[in-house]
């Protein structure tokens, strides 16, 4: 893998992904294929683009660049305006010159020689060409330019429908006329490896062996259908590139103090924003059962409040394995949601920003908080959750250095280490038992899965009060990065001071050196993977780097802290190279104030609700500037964000003793290790 973007500044190579994305991948590259007009794309937010085509352009085919010739080691030469021959052989006046053209075929009797005329741009894909050299000069390690082709006896040759075993002396053992097709070395098949068909709503890839293998369903409810002619869904959810914006989610509830997860008076709810120009339809389910359906109008935001589920938010432990303990919500038309926990503004809440299916991985580090002694003998502990979509998802949990004190239960020992078969829809919920910390462990499956980190109830730091919930989507190890940028968000009601909080640098890897611009007063070496620093209650701003891979979380001091009004809540930092120019984005309004922090490099232009963005405040000597932006609270709580550039976003509400706090989007590309 280089170091570029892999979807963003180049094609996408097999290499370049997990084997949790090798279907996604494959879907995605089919889509991008299709040279068809379709009724829309998404654009880089999201929004849809009417008549858009996708297309794909060969790079020697439209380019007036060196080629490379496929069916050996030499190289044409460059090409100009007026058409030229292999080998330069064209003389200054542009007279053509013809070309010899050796062509083998294992089922001749020999090679035949035909003369090309060398304005002749197109060569079958069978026709082997060597270039610069005459035709008593080619050799081929196969053939012989005097005698029958010889392939290795028992190999399978195709004469168009007809397979063919060599005997290895030039002739064949037998052959036989294939009712459908016949692969290469295969010989008859039912299918030709690489295609697609349609059998009602379902997508069938020929597999190597040339049999047709179940590969994806077209989900009616997130508006997909089988387009026979390509073989593959198609739709205005088809193809979706790697963001926060998708079709398809798993709202989890998470642990809550138990006196603010019972409604009416506390909600749990998700809100969903319509990043496109047309309606959407969302529908929510849970296990089998249809909880909810509504329409979400074009470039809004919609609030859909869901029953709590009591198994995964009720009472301080043990580690569980619910099932059909999510919900799952599919929406016609690209969407971003939103959960909170709850809904309206109480003594202890927080917020999430959901990724969608198509984002997820199997790897991940979890970012959580320590388990919290309100009295003795009451404990709120730190959690993480881990939610499938798909059946026998096998998922392997190996503790951190602090992680290895557990409730046990749901599959996971009291040490933390586990492997827990999940369903479609299931979720495990690990909880730290007193004493333990969750930060740092890893997350391994085998199918794509969704974590959440977080605490049901905590003081930050664990002396100052007042307790309150903590709960964020942890972002796939694939999409973390090298450098962020981390700067504290604002008091209340002095929003010109800066509200302390309290920094966590996390390692994926053994052995990461860590730098701080400007310098912090922290260890500088984690030796393990799963270890990580903290910086204890802070105001600084700085950027920090590593040699490897780390993830960066962030979490508000409480209110008698004496940084404002407020209580803890929990942020993970998005890195610059996942900064996007274009968010849509909700605040709930029923907060006291509502705040949005934009993160962006110097002289960079930067709108918040129509409004350009001004008080840029300098990240220390690095070439990025912060802005804090309060928000409208007399509107529905949609706002948007543009920049000429990419930009980061983070998303807080507070009041007396509350708040919450969430990374208001983001890109997900794979980054280089």
């Amino acid at each position: 893998m280089n170091g570029e973007l892999c979807g963003r500044d180049r094609p996408c190579a097999p290499g370049d992904f997990p084997s949790w994305y090798d279907a996604r991948m494959l879907r995605l590259r089919h889509y991008a294929l299709l040279a068809l007009p379709l009724a829309a794309a998404c654009g880089d937010d999201g929004s849809t683009v009417a008549s858009a085509t996708l297309s794909t352009t060969s790079p020697d085919s439209a380019t007036a660049g060196p080629t490379t010739d496929t069916a050996g080691p030499t190289t044409d030469a460059p090409t100009t305006g007026t058409p030229t021959t292999d080998g330069g052989s064209e003389s200054a006046t542009g007279t053509t010159a013809a070309t010899t053209v050796v062509t083998t075929d294992d089922t001749t009797a020999g090679p035949q020689t035909s003369t090309t005329d060398a304005t002749t741009s197109t060569t079958d894909a069978t026709t082997s060409t060597t270039d610069n050299v005459s035709a008593s000069e080619t050799t081929d390690s196969s053939t012989s330019t005097t005698g029958n082709p010889a392939c290795l006896e028992d190999q399978i040759v195709c004469d168009g429908n007809t397979a063919q075993v060599c005997d290895g002396q030039g002739g064949f053992k037998s052959e036989e006329e294939c009712p459908v097709t016949c692969a290469p070395g295969i010989g008859c098949t039912e299918c030709v490896p690489g295609d697609s068909q349609c059998v009602g709503n379902d997508v069938q890839k020929c597999s190597e062996s040339g049999t047709w293998e179940a590969f994806e369903t077209c989900d009616g409810l997130q508006g997909l259908a089988c387009d026979a002619d390509v073989g593959a869904c198609l739709g205005a959810c088809a193809g979706l590139g790697l963001s926060y914006i998708g079709c398809d989610y798993y709202p989890t509830v998470l642990q809550q103090h138990d006196s603010y997860n019972t409604a009416p008076s506390a909600e749990y709810a998700v809100a969903v924003a319509n990043t496109s120009d047309q309606a959407a339809q969302v529908t929510v389910t849970r296990g089998a059962n249809q909880i909810t359906q509504v329409m979400v109008a074009p470039m809004s935001v919609q609030l859909i409040v869901l029953p709590w589920v009591n198994e995964l938010t009720k009472g301080q432990g043990p580690s569980v394995l619910v099932t059909d303990g999510a919900y799952r919500l599919r929406s016609t038309r690209p969407v971003t949601v939103y959960q909170y926990n709850p809904l309206k503004a109480t003594t202890t809440n927080d917020a999430s920003l959901l990724l969608p299916v198509n984002t997820w991985t199997g790897n991940y580090l979890v970012a959580a908080w320590p388990t919290w002694t309100f009295t003795p003998g009451t404990n709120y502990p730190g959690f993480y959750a881990v939610v499938a979509n798909q059946d026998n998802t096998k998922v392997t949990l190996t503790p951190s250095t602090t992680g290895k004190i557990v409730q046990a239960g749901g599959g996971v020992a009291a040490n933390g280490a586990g492997v827990v078969t999940l369903n479609a829809d299931d979720v495990l919920q690990v909880m730290s038992g007193v004493g333990g910390d969750l930060t740092g462990t890893i997350v391994s499956a085998d199918k794509p899965v969704q974590v959440f980190g977080g605490q049901e109830c905590t003081n930050v730091p664990l002396n100052v009060t007042a307790c309150d919930h903590l709960e964020e989507t942890m972002f796939p190890i694939e999409t973390l990065a090298k450098e962020y940028v981390v700067v504290p968000p604002v008091q209340v009601p002095n929003d010109q001071l800066d509200k302390a909080q309290i920094v966590r640098v996390i390692a994926s890897e053994d052995n990461t050196t860590l730098v701080f611009t400007p310098d912090q007063p922290v260890n500088k070496v984690l030796a393990k993977a799963g270890d990580f620093v903290e910086l204890a209650t802070t105001t600084a701003k700085f950027v920090v780097t590593a040699d490897k891979k780390i993830l960066v979380s962030q979490y508000m001091v409480g209110q008698d802290g004496g940084y404002g009004t407020s209580d803890p809540a929990m942020l993970l930092a998005v890195n610059p190279l996942q900064w996007r120019k274009n968010y849509l984005f909700h605040a709930q309004p029923s907060w006291t104030a509502n705040y949005v922090d934009v993160l962006a490099p110097k002289n960079a232009t930067v709108t918040v609700d129509g409004a350009a963005v001004g008080n840029w405040q300098a990240v220390g000597a690095t070439n990025y500037q912060v802005a804090h932006i309060k928000l409208n609270n007399n509107g529905t709580g949609n706002h948007t964000v543009v920049g000429d550039v990419g930009v980061g976003i983070g998303v807080y509400g507070v009041q007396s003793y509350g708040s919450y706090w969430y990374p208001g989007g983001l890109d997900l590309d794979i980054l280089p290790q």
